[in-house]
C-alpha cells in the first residue's frame, strides 16, 4: 500500500512547485532537446521544412489534446460544471495531442510538398516526454483524472481519498521503457524510412485502449471511453501503414 500526500509538491529552495507544472516542463524541455539533437545528426529535410512539419505537429497536437480531453470528460458538463471549465483551460489528453499532431504533421506536409516519412525522428523525443510528463500526473493525484480503479492488489495507491487505485500512471512509465527497449532492438535490423514512429503508433495506442479500461472515465460508445475509441482508430492506422509498409522491400 502506497499513501504519500498527494499533490507531493516539489522543494526548490525556499519555492514549492507543483508536480503536474514541474514534470510537464521538464517533459517538454528534454523532448525538444532530443528531438534537436537527432535532427542535427541525421534529418534529411531542409530546416525551412523540418520547421514547418514541427510547426503543424504542434499546433495539431494543440488543438487535438484539447479537443479529446473535452469529449472523454463531457460527463462533467452536467455533474459538475466547474470540473469541466477547469478542463477546458486546463485539461489535455496524450493521445489527442498524438494523432492531432500527426494530422497536422500530414497536412502540412502535403501543403509544402513533402512526401517522405518524417516521424522517426519524433520516436524518442515522444517516449521520453511521456514518461516524464507521467511522473507529474501520478505525482498531482486526484486532481489530474489520470489514476486507475480500485485494487486490492499490494502496490494500489490512495491518492488523497481513502481509496487503493491502480497506479496506471506508473504502469504506463514501465510501458515506454518497454516500448522504447523494444524500438531500439528492432531499428538494427532493415526497415522503412518511418516504420519506427508507426510501430510506436501501434504500440502506444494499443497499449492506451487497453490501460484505459483500469481508469474509471465517462465509457458511453459501447463502453469505451473517448480516449479508447480514438486509440482504436489510431491503432488501426498504424497497423494498416505498417502492413503496406512490409509489401515493399527496404
Amino acid at each position: 500500500m502506497i499513501s504519500p500526500q498527494f499533490p507531493v509538491y516539489i522543494g526548490l529552495g525556499a519555492w514549492k512547485i507543483h508536480p503536474h507544472f514541474l514534470f510537464e516542463f521538464l517533459g517538454y524541455v528534454v523532448a525538444f532537446r532530443l528531438l534537436l539533437r537527432r535532427n542535427l545528426r541525421s534529418d534529411t529535410l531542409s530546416v525551412a521544412q523540418r520547421s514547418s512539419v514541427v510547426a503543424g505537429g504542434m499546433v495539431g497536437a494543440v488543438l487535438g489534446a484539447k479537443a479529446l480531453v473535452l469529449l472523454q470528460h463531457m460527463d462533467l458538463l452536467w455533474l459538475d460544471w466547474r470540473q469541466w471549465l477547469w478542463l477546458v483551460a486546463q485539461g489535455k489528453t496524450i493521445v489527442g495531442a498524438l494523432l492531432g499532431g500527426l494530422i497536422g504533421v500530414e497536412v502540412t506536409k502535403s501543403w509544402i510538398g513533402v512526401t517522405q516519412s518524417t516521424g522517426d525522428v519524433f520516436v524518442y523525443p515522444l517516449l521520453v516526454g511521456t514518461a516524464i510528463g507521467r511522473m507529474g500526473c501520478f505525482l498531482t493525484g486526484l486532481r489530474d483524472r489520470t489514476y486507475g480503479t480500485m485494487t486490492t492488489l499490494p502496490w494500489g495507491v490512495d491518492f488523497g481519498d481513502g481509496i487503493l487505485r491502480h497506479p496506471t500512471q506508473l504502469y504506463e512509465i514501465i510501458f515506454l521503457v518497454i516500448l522504447g527497449i523494444a524500438l531500439a532492438g528492432r531499428k538494427k535490423y532493415p526497415h522503412h524510412a518511418g516504420d519506427l514512429f508507426q510501430m510506436y503508433l501501434a504500440g502506444y495506442l494499443g497499449f492506451r485502449f487497453l490501460i484505459d479500461f483500469l481508469k474509471p472515465d465517462f465509457h458511453p460508445l459501447l463502453g469505451l471511453s473517448a480516449v479508447q475509441v480514438a486509440s482504436l482508430l489510431g491503432f488501426l492506422y498504424a497497423c494498416r501503414q505498417l502492413s503496406r509498409r512490409s509489401l515493399i522491400t527496404p
